[in-house]
């Protein structure tokens, strides 16, 4: 630079404010994390039932998931049954994010297994539960 140094009173003031931010965003984050603890918790417990898929009707049905406590996961999809089996599953409303990979992912392996008995997405535990929530609300219909 121009080889003056900076006084000590402003590097004190620049030393404070740098920790002032670093609590504040801490504060922060921490905060979101416990307001959000109860959603994660009812995600995380969200129960899948088993649905017998050798007695879906064929037809094309919707299902949704209010997402939570506080809607953070909401969604609405669309399962085709095709001689009698799931062939298709789309994700017609969401409120996170997701990636068609995502979906498509965990959606293939529901189509594969013809069960929602899958593994989740890892790292997406809880989306994961509540995108096969809405699956599983779908083919409540589909039963004979």
């Amino acid at each position: 630079m121009n080889g003056k140094a900076i006084p000590k009173k402003r590097k004190g003031r620049m030393k404070m404010w740098i920790i002032a931010v670093v609590v504040l965003l801490a504060a922060s984050a921490g905060g979101g994390i416990l307001l959000t603890a109860g959603e994660r918790r009812e995600g995380k417990n969200l129960p899948i039932r088993a649905v017998d898929f050798h007695s879906l009707k064929d037809g094309t049905y919707v299902g949704e998931y209010e997402g939570g406590k506080y809607k953070l996961r909401a969604n609405r999809v669309q399962v085709t049954v095709s001689s009698g089996k799931v062939t298709d599953i789309r994700l017609l409303m969401h409120k996170e994010n997701k990636t068609p990979e995502f979906t498509g992912k965990l959606y293939g392996r529901v189509i594969a297994s013809q069960s929602l008995q899958v593994d989740t997405i890892s790292g997406a535990t809880i989306t994961s539960k509540a995108y096969l929530k809405s699956v599983e609300n779908a083919l409540g219909q589909a039963q004979k």
